[in-house]
């Protein structure tokens, strides 16, 4: 049986309101066939609008854990047919493909995971009909009470941070300190949203989380994703800790 928490936290957990036991967890996410380097990964965030070719562009610029496409506003047909070019784009390169948006479009598209922002009845809906056959990530959580109650539903991970809000060159202090909390306290891996900076990705790495998400940084006007994506592995391979095996 696995724990929400770490081993080495469970006295802290005894302490709080919620139970760390949440039943059975997966605790690492699949996201490349590779062998992934032993430090915090790029999550890449699709900005409205972008095309096939600026994706593709980012994702031969370095290691890519995963895309993650956020629906939004978009109608669910003009959304299927923008994953339906970017989701087999994600998954030639080895990234997985993660759909925050209609389930029924997910499966459509053979989407490698569906992102559910905040509702944790949904996420308990959704991980108990699809979690066999992709993998569910929760976010929405802007205090630790909200993290834990999203937790024991046993997603495959946790996002801190909000789509379309990467607009200062720094991450936001909130997100930086749930994901430090996190990533030390509890056995989900979490992403952390950067900013618009790439050398935002430090300050998340050094918060210990297993993943930092990029999205204007790479995709914005101006902005070469090929080059983006290369300078942000870049510094993470001189900056970033090391992961214990």
């Amino acid at each position: 049986m696995h724990h929400l928490f770490n081993a080495d936290a469970l006295l802290y957990a005894a302490m709080q309101p919620i139970s760390p036991c949440i039943g059975q967890i997966e605790t690492g996410i699949a996201m490349n066939p590779q062998t992934p380097p032993d430090r915090c990964r790029l999550v890449l965030i699709v900005m409205p609008g972008t095309d096939a070719g600026r994706l593709a562009a980012a994702l031969e610029g370095g290691d890519v854990a995963s895309v993650l496409l956020p629906q939004g506003e978009t109608d669910e047909a003009a959304f299927q047919r923008a994953a339906e070019k970017l989701v087999p784009l994600a998954q030639g390169a080895g990234a997985a493909a993660i759909v925050a948006g209609d389930s029924r479009v997910a499966g459509r598209v053979k989407a490698d995971g569906l992102h559910i922002e905040g509702r944790r009845q949904e996420l308990a809906d959704t991980i108990g009909r699809v979690q066999e056959r992709m993998m569910v990530g929760a976010g929405g959580a802007k205090t630790r009470d909200d993290a834990l109650e999203l937790g024991e539903e046993g997603p495959d991970y946790m996002f801190f941070g909000r789509f379309g809000y990467d607009t200062d060159s720094k991450p936001h202090p909130r997100n930086l300190t749930l994901g430090a909390w996190w990533a030390q306290m509890v056995q989900i891996p979490c992403i952390v949203m950067g900013g618009s900076d790439i050398a935002s990705v430090v300050d998340v790495a050094t918060t210990g989380a297993e993943f930092v998400a990029l999205s204007a940084a790479i995709f914005a006007d101006g902005v070469d994703p090929r080059e983006a994506v290369a300078q942000a592995n870049a510094l993470l391979d001189a900056h970033a800790p090391r992961f214990e095996s």
